[in-house]
């Protein structure tokens, strides 16, 4: 990349808001001055040019983070980066689709009983990473699902991501690259037609304004039915905008805001009945060999997931030399969630005198037009996150002596705030039980409404951190980090007392609102990682190494509880996982193709054990689990016309200490296959024809357990095959077609923690899409 030019400039103090010179000072930076006047060590590496475009291809080369100051060749840790040429090329509107592309990672968890995840319910490397999803380096927060139109690149981080982020899942962390504004003038847009009423469009304008100011305009509408299951829907639309200014000059301006605005059908899934692993319960023998139709929608018209997500992004870079550069970005976040999902549980029960009472029940037990199951698990749900952060960064290099030392530091304030209020059906009415195997939404009978069952939970954080990469020669590289974060977090909730699982009501009256203690949790914690990593030429790297991360009470949902069996109880040690890797990268075909090999193993402690109780009778935090594993991966081209993205990892978990997880008994981890396996390869013909295809592969999986009698313990395994053809008719215009699950395979994608319900995979589909490039 061309390095950036040196220029005289006043002190960035005038520049920068007045926060950020506070926090300038508060690091120390009172020699910037001096540096900003001083030529750079003439063994020193020049920083890479900010205003970088759009990744053509599979491969990227680095991260977008200024923590991380080398190429992914020469970062001693597994890192996947899944460019938006990929992901574009494959049809994927959502993160989750895009990130089918990293093996292992995907959402295999539906929930717990009655309550179904929702939005972006990420599991990786056996744990739940739905609390350590970002966008451009700052955490994004709400269960939502997120689009990914306005996107260039993901970034999936695995390993303990903590000295980066500060706190986060055990296994890693996942980072959204937003599009910029540049200087290159430019209109693209995508119009999309599939399979069960798919439609979408997207726009991407670029207008350059003067020689150092551009906005860029990004823009999304999708009004779509979800392939293969009755009346779930996803409606949304949303605009991002871009504006920059100084673009070419040693002081940069950039303002990105953006708002989503979703009216979605959630979808509860279906029953398990008649799946490998289901044996029948009493009075629901004749179900044997009959499962439902997976197409079946259980819930009702009055089912919603109605979402909103605004955010407003103020970037400046200032370069004081080729050497030298100082960031700061502030924040302001939001999204606000209003949901209704029908949920059921496919439970059979024989009463007393021999007839159904459980959950399904039937008229004639030999006629299955008969059988009904009740909806009777709404879950309800009025969520607001809000977010205000300010994240001041200064990456310098610079030697000492014969060591060039490649050095990020920075700052960082955040505050995290989570409001639920709460809602309850209201007295006496239900909705009315659905046919099993056909079963109707225009139904009526249920009423809900708002019960003063609130809850409030903030987390305040200040963190330092400090990055540097120590050059001894061209071969050797020492990567070290350190973050220290200090949390406060508050919550407060009430609770509706009397009923099903409230509180007794003393001498109030049944439904009265009676407030819970305020909880508070407040800790500083210490996260870092170590690195090496030898070049053997320019081709080959290998390294080691080893990182702890740490997650405080109440670190991934701002929840905080007085129980003794939850980790989110502020009594409680933070979860600390650590980490060791080795690895090696290779670098094929003149940088075109890169082939990445890692083994891992990461601990996780302070668990929950409920088998070692203290002298109180409680569960104490002796409990350990265990992920180790290898995975390998490969990205780029083959040849000029031959492109490749493959990835396999093979996992094994288990509990080290405390009771098993795992429904069928075993020590395994759950909702995590052993084997997965990803790939995509596409070749472009000379007549402006490019075909390709992938497969997906992921192992069996076991589920959790909690007490469900009769339903599957485990999903099994499936094997997907896409493939894609697309023509460029001209300069401006091609014409592609997806297709999915080619060979029309039904298999489990998700499966709640009882066995009772599971999410079925998308049919075979197809969607015709029209690219144009002005």
């Amino acid at each position: 990349m061309t390095p950036i030019k040196s220029r005289k400039h006043p002190s960035p103090f005038r520049t920068l808001p007045l926060a950020s010179a506070r926090l300038a000072a508060g690091l120390g930076f009172a020699v910037l001055p001096v540096l900003a006047h001083a030529e750079a060590p003439d063994n020193a590496r020049t920083l890479d040019k900010v205003d970088v475009h759009a990744i053509a291809g599979y491969k990227a080369d680095k991260l977008s983070s200024p923590k991380f100051t080398q190429s992914l060749q020469d970062t001693p840790q597994t890192i996947q980066v899944i460019t938006s040429d990929l992901f574009n090329q494959q049809g994927a509107t959502t993160l989750t689709e895009a990130l089918r592309n990293s093996p292992g990672v995907g959402t295999f968890y539906v929930g717990e009983n009655g309550n179904t995840a929702t939005g972006d319910s990420l599991y990786m490397r056996g744990f739940d990473t739905s609390s350590s999803l970002f966008v451009d380096g700052v955490r994004d927060l709400g269960s939502i699902s997120r689009d990914v139109f306005n996107t260039d690149q993901v970034e999936i981080t695995k390993g303990p991501a903590g000295t980066d982020n500060g706190r986060s899942a055990p296994t890693g962390a996942i980072n959204m690259v937003s599009k910029q504004a540049n200087l290159h003038d430019a209109v693209a847009a995508s119009a999309s037609l599939g399979s069960d009423q798919q439609r979408r469009a997207t726009a991407d304008w670029n207008q350059t304004l003067g020689t150092t100011s551009a906005l860029r305009l990004n823009a999304m509408w999708q009004d779509s039915d979800q392939p293969g299951r009755d009346h779930v829907a996803n409606k949304r639309w949303g605009i991002a905008p871009s504006l920059a200014f100084g673009l070419g000059t040693n002081t940069r301006y950039v303002l990105n805001l953006l708002y989503v605005d979703q009216d979605n059908v959630p979808d509860g899934g279906v029953p398990t009945l008649g799946l490998p692993g289901w044996t029948p319960q009493p009075t629901l023998e004749n179900l044997a060999g009959h499962p439902v139709d997976p197409e079946n929608f259980y819930g009702t018209r009055a089912d919603h997931d109605e979402v909103t997500a605004k955010m407003a992004t103020f970037r400046i870079e200032h370069d004081f030399n080729d050497a030298v550069r100082l960031t700061n970005t502030a924040r302001w976040g939001r999204t606000e969630q209003d949901y209704l999902l029908t949920a059921f549980m496919g439970t059979g029960v024989r009463g007393t005198d021999g007839a159904p009472t459980g959950n399904i029940r039937y008229s004639d037990r030999n006629d299955l037009s008969t059988y009904s199951i009740a909806r009777s698990l709404p879950t309800l749900k009025d969520q607001r996150n809000t977010l205000l952060t300010d994240q001041l960064n200064l990456r310098a290099d610079f030697s000492t002596g014969r060591i060039v030392h490649n050095l990020s530091t920075g700052l960082e304030f955040t505050r995290e705030e989570m409001d639920s209020f709460g809602q309850a059906v209201t007295a006496g009415s239900a909705w009315p039980a659905a046919s099993l195997y056909d079963p109707d939404w225009n139904v009526g009978g249920l009423d809900w409404a708002h019960n003063g069952a609130d809850a409030h939970g903030k987390t305040t954080t200040s963190s330092l951190y400090v990055f540097d990469t120590l050059h001894f020669g061209d071969s050797f590289l020492l990567t070290a980090g350190v973050r220290a974060d200090h949390y406060d977090t508050d919550y407060a909730s009430s609770v509706v007392c009397g009923g099903r699982g409230g509180p007794d009501c003393g001498s109030n009256p049944a439904g009265t609102v009676l407030r819970n203690p305020t909880l508070e949790a407040s800790d500083t914690l210490l996260n870092w990682k170590l690195g090496a990593l030898y070049k053997v030429g320019d081709a080959v790297s290998v390294y080691a190494n080893y990182a702890l991360s740490q997650q405080p009470p109440g670190g991934s949902n701002f929840a905080l509880s007085s129980s003794a069996s939850s980790l989110d109880n502020p009594r409680l040690d933070p979860q600390e996982a650590r980490t060791f890797e080795v690895g090696s990268k290779w670098a094929f075909l003149d940088d075109a193709l890169a082939v990445n090999l890692a083994l891992f193993q990461t601990d996780v402690e302070n668990e929950i054990n409920t088998q070692v109780l203290d002298d109180a009778g409680n569960p104490t935090q002796t409990g350990s689990k265990r992920v180790k594993g290898v995975e390998l991966s490969a990205v780029g081209r083959i040849t000029d016309n031959w492109s490749l993205s493959a990835g396999y990892s093979h996992l094994d978990t288990e509990v080290k200490e405390g009771a098993n997880v795992a429904a069928d008994g075993t020590s395994n981890l759950t909702y995590t296959p052993d084997d997965a396996f990803t790939a995509w390869s596409t070749y472009q013909l000379p007549f402006g024809l490019t075909v390709g295809g992938g497969v997906r592969y992921s192992s069996a999986m076991h589920r959790g357990t909690d007490g469900a009698v009769g339903t599957p313990s485990y999903t099994k395994s499936y094997t997907v095959y896409d493939a894609v053809v697309s023509y460029a008719v001209n300069d401006t215009l091609v014409l592609r077609l997806n297709g999915y699950n080619l060979f029309d395979k039904q298999y489990v994608a998700a499966i709640n923690k009882s066995g009772y319900r599971y999410t079925p995979g998308a049919p075979r589909t197809f969607l015709l899409s029209a690219d144009f490039r002005f």
